[in-house]
């Protein structure tokens, strides 16, 4: 049953202009005063979140996007300051993005976030998806192959970092420790300081093409999946995908056991309301995630469309509507939303948790309306059962 509810904010500011008609995203430019309200806006929604309920705000680790959309650059840091003005939220790395980091410094960071949060810190891992980020730390992401290999070393090194009190690694990539003297004698392993203090560590993983080689890895470390955004459509695939490689590990989960599922939701006292008054943040969204192909079944003129000031609907652009006939979306009153999880229930008996999120470009005064709303009239319902 459905009994944990999150929320996913990737750290967009507030936006002068939203939807078809507004700033193209390539020409969004913000000074960096503004790009600093991030934080503001984060500190706002984790509080709101902390007093309604909520079980974890994911964030998500982005750089230089002077347009204003994916602002934090260090979640880690982030979450440890949230858990200081919240009581009972767990902040999640939704995700570590492990190619622009070394793994040794992405496992003692997190160690160090465990430590300080008492536990309220949620490790999350993940490839990465811009160019502009991934490319300029020095790792690569347009060959996805090498990008992949890359990102399962790293992995397996933070896990032995987290799992073993001495540990040691020869790969493509690294040798840990290096083969060099220390102190009089040859060094032949390391040990995390500090280790985090709860193990073994809940780590958390998006699924998004729901590849047999990507989830056999999961399962072989117990890395639970998030599925939301540009794989919603796909969710049914998705989670069958993912109940599939837990029978070949020999776990054998539930159908939607270890996975959370993404919707965005927009609340309003009537459908049609809610469809108008979400469509210019969702049109913002179509703007920022099609060209990095996260917006599903768009074609190539549709995109090509989008990047302009208006004339979506004679170009066929989709609209949120037709996100919402596939179950992507929601727009309307919080007893249709409930009544739309009870059916996600029914379909999914081990389904657990969800994360409702606001589209990209919603404004910090309509989140903090939106998720009080959900607090109050939607996850009563399954949350208090």
């Amino acid at each position: 049953m459905i009994t944990k509810f999150s929320n996913v904010y990737a750290g967009h500011v507030d936006l002068p202009d939203m939807g078809q008609h507004a700033t193209p995203a390539n020409e969004r430019r913000y000074s960096n005063e503004h790009l600093a309200t991030v934080f503001d806006k984060t500190e706002a929604i984790a509080q709101c979140m902390d007093d309604h309920g909520f079980h974890t705000l994911w964030l998500a680790e982005h750089h230089f996007q002077h347009e204003g959309y994916e602002c934090l650059p260090n979640i880690l840091m982030t979450a440890v300051h949230l858990a200081h003005l919240t009581e009972r939220l767990r902040i999640g790395c939704g995700f570590n993005i492990t190619p622009m980091w070394h793994p040794l410094r992405l496992a003692e960071d997190f160690a160090t976030a465990d430590i300080l949060t008492k536990g309220r810190t949620v490790f999350g891992v993940g490839r990465g998806y811009h160019t502009r980020e991934v490319e300029t730390f020095g790792a690569p992401m347009l060959d996805q192959d090498a990008n992949r290999e890359l990102f399962e070393e790293q992995v397996e090194i933070v896990m032995k970092a987290f799992d073993e009190e001495r540990f040691s690694h020869r790969g493509k990539h690294y040798t840990l420790p290096p083969e060099v003297p220390y102190r009089g004698y040859a060094l032949k392993d390391l040990t995390l300081v500090p280790r985090p203090l709860r193990r073994p560590v809940e780590t958390w993983q998006p699924v998004v093409s729901a590849g047999a080689r990507g989830l056999d890895f999961m399962m072989k470390h117990r890395i639970k999946g998030l599925i939301g955004g540009g794989a919603a459509t796909m969710a049914e695939k998705s989670i069958f995908a993912f109940k599939e490689a837990s029978d070949r590990a020999g776990l054998h989960y539930k159908l939607g056991e270890g996975l959370s599922l993404g919707i965005f939701y927009y609340l309003a006292d009537s459908r049609e309301r809610a469809v108008r008054e979400i469509t210019p943040f969702y049109e913002e969204h179509v703007k920022m995630f099609g060209p990095l192909g996260f917006v599903p079944g768009i074609t190539p003129a549709q995109l090509e469309a989008s990047t302009r000031r208006g004339g979506w609907g004679a170009a066929g652009v989709p609209t949120v509507e037709d996100y919402m006939k596939v179950g992507a979306w929601f727009a309307g009153p919080p007893e249709e939303l409930s009544a739309y999880l009870r059916t996600l229930e029914t379909k999914y008996p081990g389904l657990e948790y969800v994360h409702l999120s606001n589209s990209m470009g919603t404004p910090k005064a309509v989140m903090l309306e939106q998720l009080a709303w959900l607090g109050k009239e939607v996850m009563p319902h399954f949350t208090g059962r």
